[in-house]
């Protein structure tokens, strides 16, 4: 595994406490930073904090709700005293159904999440890199927000909508050395992506030259990367985590 320098580096990993964010903590950590765990799911939340140490916080967090947001940032920041990277990670599926059928209260929590949460999120941390200097944010998008995979257009509409997010914000930081990029992975082994309809995934799985999943570790090694002072120049770009599907 390459070495990398994250050391004396605070990241915030939103729905850290399994999948993908689980993997990038447990990457930063051995690659010597700390990390706060923002994850709405409490009890996983303690599982996760437990494994990974004395290198890692966290605190309950619904990121659709502005107020708790904003608890969490300055919770963050008083235990910590600094925030210099933002892994955009949380976000829910959802059902698989055309979107004619796509039920209505569905599609809402998941664009609240997936979209929503993720410009609270940022827009609570922003400030505070801007105000130190330096900062790092990476935005797990998706394959579905390239391509659109159907019966999942909630999902597709809330990833394409991140990538946009982060094209726009890297732009706009471009001169504070902050870097933002997203990443967009093809389906991963994880708790959320394993709910789906099973034609749903073997479909999914059909698509990627590869023939096969993501590794968490395959995902963690790219994002980490992307939060390292050596990625000085790169912004507002999208990096391809599909196994060779991704056609731009």
């Amino acid at each position: 595994m390459n070495q990398l320098d994250l050391q004396k580096k605070v990241a915030v990993i939103t729905g850290g406490a399994q999948g993908i964010g689980f993997s990038t903590a447990k990457r930063m950590i051995d690659s010597g930073a700390q990390v706060a765990i923002w994850d709405r799911d409490a009890a996983q939340l303690d599982i996760a904090l437990k494994e990974l140490g004395a290198a890692a916080w966290g605190t309950s967090v619904d990121i659709a709700d502005n107020d708790s947001v904003l608890k969490a940032t300055a919770a963050t920041h008083t235990h910590f005293g600094q925030i210099d990277i933002l892994v955009n990670n949380a976000a829910i599926v959802g059902p698989n159904a055309p979107m004619w059928e796509y039920p209505i209260d569905s599609f809402i929590d998941v664009m609240n999440v997936g979209v929503n949460g993720t410009f609270l999120v940022t827009r609570a941390v922003i400030p505070l890199m801007i105000a130190s200097g330096y900062g790092r944010v990476v935005n797990v998008a998706s394959i579905a927000g390239k391509e659109g995979n159907p019966n999942a257009s909630a999902y597709s509409a809330a990833k394409a909508a991140v990538i946009s997010l982060t094209k726009s914000l890297g732009k706009e930081l471009a001169d504070k050395n902050i870097a933002v990029n997203c990443v967009t992975p093809a389906i991963a082994k994880t708790k959320l992506a394993m709910e789906q309809d099973p034609k749903h995934i073997a479909y999914i799985l059909g698509k990627i030259p590869r023939g096969r999943m993501l590794e968490l570790n395959e995902a963690s090694s790219m994002i980490c990367w992307l939060c390292t002072e050596e990625n000085s120049f790169t912004t507002g770009a999208v990096f391809d985590l599909s196994g060779g599907r991704a056609t731009y």
